[in-house]
């Protein structure tokens, strides 16, 4: 076929194989890894939204004040551990003397873990699949910023695990309006 794309080396189906083979390992790793670091940390509130959010933005200055908020009312306050609403939640968290807990997934160039995070409470994760089960099994309650594809995702897989039936044939109407929207 002419303008076919070139792949380069092609991968041979055995390497293919033992790599997936040692990945479930990793994998395994990170859920236990993730189960025995939050399983102690109570009650606690999800809070998602997008990385480019900066301080002074009204969204930020949201995020801070629920959080805060949550936190002075004894609720841990969950964030993807990176900047923007991220960092505003854990900020929040951190003014109020609250948990602050921070799931930082690792990325090449976009997110780097905020300074607001408890230090025993910052989790590393490679796999996003994993770091979503982590947001869903320790949260009592989520909240929902705005942002961008990241956090629509999220958005997404909470209602997807909690298949809500109660939502009508309306409200999911107005979600695909909501995803339609430029």
């Amino acid at each position: 076929m002419n303008g076919a794309i070139n792949l380069g080396r092609q991968r041979q189906w055995k390497e293919s194989q033992a790599h997936s083979s040692w990945q479930i390992f990793k994998i395994m790793a990170e859920f236990v890894d993730g189960f025995e670091a939050l399983n102690k940390i109570g009650p606690s509130i999800s809070i998602f939204g997008s990385a480019r959010t900066k301080p002074g933005n009204k969204y930020y200055d949201l995020a801070v004040e629920i959080a805060k908020r949550l936190a002075e009312e004894g609720f841990g306050i969950i964030s993807g551990g990176g900047p923007g609403i991220m960092e505003a939640a854990n900020k929040g968290a951190s003014i109020a003397g609250g948990k602050s807990i921070g799931l930082n997934i690792e990325l090449p160039f976009e997110q780097h873990a905020n300074p607001y995070i408890d230090r025993d409470k910052s989790l590393n994760f490679d796999f996003f699949f994993v770091r979503k089960v982590m947001f869903v099994k320790y949260s009592q309650g989520f909240i929902m910023m705005p942002g961008g594809f990241g956090t629509m995702d999220e958005f997404l897989k909470l209602l997807h695990l909690y298949k809500p039936a109660s939502l009508s044939n309306r409200q999911w109407c107005w979600l695909a309006e909501v995803i339609g929207e430029d």
